[in-house]
């Protein structure tokens, strides 16, 4: 059996790295293109705006139902098989829309697209800490959430230019293509990554799904559910009590973007140097900028600062969160792998519930609060968790 030892024997690190961070990022931008094309893909399908928003949706249950599902039905495999697998339905599952106008057809490789972003997720992080030292483990993870976090603050808004200019279809197309040189890429660099004979799917599962790996994923949730129960109404708030609207309401999500792509390459190195106190800081940061903008909330440069502590703050816990829940789930770490990614989606969409009602209650202002007490509970999981170890 290949040792990780071995494997960082075989491999330039860096290069394999560079790789992973570019098919997260081509992945992360097919998962945004739908928010930023609603409108032109609503028109070209003939169906309304809200049934296209279901392809978001669709996504993100594929990528938190269907991506540890993939994960723990191919957990028996070569990390590299599997990577290159997965590169190559998302290839094909997103060249479908540009080619065939159906909108179930649509919604159908949404789905499948969400779970093998997923297990690339699960597998590209088992990847990139078998090729590094143990001390640097966080940062590698970092590397492959900061992909992520760079199509939302790149991606989406180029991609949505494209799709302007040349159509959604056209901008799908260009996704595919750039899909297309990172899988060459990948099964030119990756290196082999077995699954420990130890840590096949049934008990992969057991060590996963234990009670201390679930109480740190309960913090990632509570973390991104305070987040988004203020940013996904961020727009409203600007109008409302801040008075900006028009053009200068993309310089407030833009700047949220570059503040969630900063806070998870930042993060790894907090990561590596103690996990645990970075998933409470981060929290109480979280709290602190939720309380910025709710204080002054009719200011717009102290509203610039809130929006960039949220998503420095709350991105800035992922590597945090991969790298402990890697950790405490021992011998589960390759079905664990995927978990995170699935109570982050959990979280967003339960926050966007929370600040969805609060805004109907008390306005916009009210997100904020609804925000700041997911995240005062968030703060109490973090320290709580901080206590867990892994196992022996």
């Amino acid at each position: 059996m290949t040792t990780t030892a071995q494997i960082r024997t075989r491999v330039r690190p860096a290069v394999v790295l560079t790789v992973l961070f570019a098919g997260a990022f081509v992945m992360g931008c097919a998962e945004m293109l739908v928010v930023g094309m609603i409108d032109l893909i609503a028109e070209d399908l003939a169906v309304s705006l809200s049934a296209t928003g279901a392809l978001v949706t669709a996504n993100a249950l594929g990528l938190a139902v269907g991506g540890p599902l993939l994960t723990f039905l191919t957990t028996r495999f070569d990390r590299r098989a599997v990577l290159i697998v997965s590169a190559t339905v998302f290839l094909l599952a997103t060249l479908l829309p540009a080619l065939f106008a159906d909108y179930a057809l649509f919604l159908g490789v949404r789905v499948v697209v969400g779970a093998v972003q997923g297990l690339f997720i699960a597998a590209g992080m088992v990847t990139a800490t078998a090729i590094v030292p143990p001390e640097r483990s966080g940062r590698a993870m970092a590397v492959v959430i900061s992909g992520f976090a760079t199509a939302s603050a790149l991606g989406l808004p180029l991609g949505t230019l494209l799709g302007q200019t040349v159509g959604w279809r056209g901008s799908f197309a260009a996704v595919a293509a750039a899909a297309a040189v990172v899988l060459v890429l990948l099964i030119a660099v990756l290196p082999s990554v077995p699954t420990a004979e130890s840590g096949r799917a049934l008990g992969q599962a057991r060590a996963a799904f234990a009670p201390r790996v679930l109480a740190v994923l309960s913090v990632s949730f509570l973390t991104f559910a305070a987040m988004l129960a203020a940013i996904t109404y961020l727009v409203p708030f600007l109008a409302e009590v801040t008075g900006v609207s028009g053009p200068l309401v993309t310089v407030y999500l833009l700047l949220y973007g570059v503040s969630t792509t900063l806070g998870s390459a930042l993060g790894g190195r907090f990561a590596d140097q103690n996990a645990a106190r970075m998933l409470v800081i981060g929290a109480v940061g979280v709290l602190g900028s939720l309380a910025l903008l709710l204080i002054g909330g009719g200011h717009p440069w102290i509203v610039g600062l809130a929006v960039l502590g949220i998503g420095l703050f709350g991105m800035g816990t992922a590597p945090s969160i991969q790298h402990r829940v890697v950790a405490l789930s021992g011998r589960g770490a390759p079905l664990a792998a995927s978990l995170p990614a699935s109570a982050v989606n959990a979280g967003i969409a339960t926050g966007s519930l929370i600040g969805g009602l609060a805004l109907d209650a008390g306005g916009a202002s009210a997100v904020a609060v609804a925000g700041m007490a997911v995240a005062t509970v968030a703060i109490v999981a973090a320290a709580a968790s901080g206590r867990l170890r892994p196992p022996a």
